[in-house]
């Protein structure tokens, strides 16, 4: 266990110093993803457009804008889980008082947890990655 989590702080430290790696890359830190503004597509998203209902679901006036919103609320709620369950397994392993078969579970329960988080933040960055390439143009 104690390697398992060596390993993953170790690969959390490095994972800075590959992706600085690439010096070609012009990234900018103040706005990394711009956010689509109504204007740029010709969208009538104002506060005239919310109260005719010409934005759309989650005030979006395109489809890419929609899925996106959609993923980053289905992240956020895993992300939540995840921390949930992080919380829950620190709990059955202090309450497990002694017995090695509640403490293995809250063990699994606990690793599971931080995978599962750890995937989580892997696939938000990965999205704004793709988002950022393909839909906003940037590199």
């Amino acid at each position: 266990m104690r390697g398992i989590f060596f390993s993953i702080v170790l690969c959390l430290l490095i994972l800075p110093l590959a992706v600085s790696a690439q010096s070609q890359i012009d990234i900018n830190w103040q706005e990394p993803v711009p956010v689509p503004r109504p204007a740029e597509f010709g969208g009538a998203c104002g506060l005239t457009g919310q109260i005719l209902n010409l934005c759309g679901p989650a005030g979006q006036s395109t489809v890419t804008g929609l899925i996106l919103t959609i993923i980053s609320m289905l992240l956020a709620v895993t992300g939540l889980l995840a921390v949930l369950f992080l919380i829950i397994g620190g709990l059955r392993y202090i309450t497990a008082h002694g017995n090695e078969e509640q403490a293995e579970g809250a063990k699994k329960t606990l690793q599971h947890a931080v995978i599962g988080l750890i995937i989580v933040i892997l696939s938000f960055v990965i999205i704004r990655i793709i988002a950022n390439a393909l839909i906003y143009n940037q590199s």
